[in-house]
């Protein structure tokens, strides 16, 4: 009975010391270096971290810096659907539009003033001064005959040409991208739900590319392809940038280089994944160079080989914001309410 004793005691002290056993698994990702070749990055897990009590998140989808280096974070925690810190973690302030399902964010340098663009799912889209007050909204299609009453319509982001037309990605319903003049007039819709090149899978991006002093072209977002697509201002198909195993979100461009988060990839039977996201970034020429907590690019003959997650620093990567220093801070959807993640570049 004695030993039966011990062993019951020996056993409840052994659970008490696992109980309080601190994670190293976080202090491990924080020294971590992810990346390759000549973009590489130092993680820290800590950078955006706020008392949950008092500014809750549930996903963290969206992130843009305006010109005074502050970056603005968009959330669907109704309680505060826009935080915005300094470059160094620290909250500034948060506002909110009261909007449960928030998802896409663009900032609109219109000269004067800095403008936001806000997504939400729910079929909204907004735009709005920094500070959260509504300046304008775009109509459903449906009320305006762009779609008929069958079509769904669940969008997720926009993006503003040179011109101040306004393309916005309706990701989530029925597969196309709107076109409006300046005015908030429709000019045209492409795409749409499909397998051919100018169709798509989970359109949920898009962004203005004008890398190399080229003319303007759309980049586009087919996520269940794996690819984004390259069309003309006026909705032309061009090309299609395969990214295998990289279930892409929207692209980012920043000086030459084009960047994007992964929600997923093809990590086991390739099939998608849970928790298995990273970040990729490809070159003026659309090809991969670095894929920070994924596996290293390869081409072959000239085709790019399949891409997943190699280390489980991130789960979804949903997108990521550059910084002046090309510093990269990482939104992720389905992370476990976290809040952003920086990579300092080194």
């Amino acid at each position: 009975m004695n030993s039966r004793r011990r062993f019951i005691q020996n056993s409840s002290l052994i659970t008490l010391a696992m109980s309080l056993k601190p994670d190293f698994s976080l202090f491990a990702a924080q020294d971590q270096i992810l990346g390759h070749g000549n973009f590489t990055y130092k993680v820290d897990m800590k950078w955006g971290n706020l008392d949950p009590t008092k500014v809750p998140v549930v996903n963290c989808h969206e992130m843009v810096m305006d010109r005074k280096g502050r970056m603005i974070l968009l959330t669907d925690e109704p309680k505060n659907n826009v935080i915005i810190y300094d470059q160094t973690g620290k909250l500034l302030d948060t506002w909110t539009l009261g909007l449960n399902a928030a998802h896409g964010l663009t900032l609109v340098d219109e000269g004067d003033t800095e403008y936001l663009w806000i997504v939400d799912n729910g079929g909204r889209v907004v735009k709005t001064t920094l500070s959260g007050v509504v300046v304008s909204e775009i109509p459903m299609p449906a009320k305006e005959g762009i779609y008929d009453e069958k079509m769904r319509w669940t969008p997720t982001e926009t993006a503003v040409a040179p011109n101040g037309d306004l393309y916005i990605a309706d990701g989530y319903g029925s597969q196309y991208f709107l076109q409006y003049d300046k005015a908030g007039n429709f000019i045209r819709k492409f795409g749409g739900d499909g397998h051919g090149d100018a169709q798509f899978k989970t359109a949920h991006g898009i962004a203005v590319d004008q890398r190399g002093g080229k003319e303007p072209s759309l980049i586009c977002t087919s996520r269940g392809h794996n690819s984004f697509k390259k069309f003309t201002m006026d909705g032309e198909y061009l090309e299609t940038i395969f990214l295998p195993g990289a279930y892409v979100c929207r692209p980012v461009i920043h000086g030459e280089n084009l960047y994007a988060g992964v929600c997923w990839s093809r990590l086991k039977y390739l099939e998608q994944m849970d928790n298995s996201g990273f970040v990729t970034i490809l070159d003026k020429e659309n090809q991969v160079v670095s894929n920070p907590g994924g596996t290293a690019p390869e081409y072959r003959d000239g085709k790019l080989q399949l891409m997943v997650q190699s280390d489980p620093v991130f789960k979804h990567c949903h997108d990521v914001c550059i910084d002046q220093d090309e510093n990269i801070y990482v939104c992720q959807w389905n992370a476990g309410k976290t809040y952003p993640i920086k990579l300092t570049r080194v």
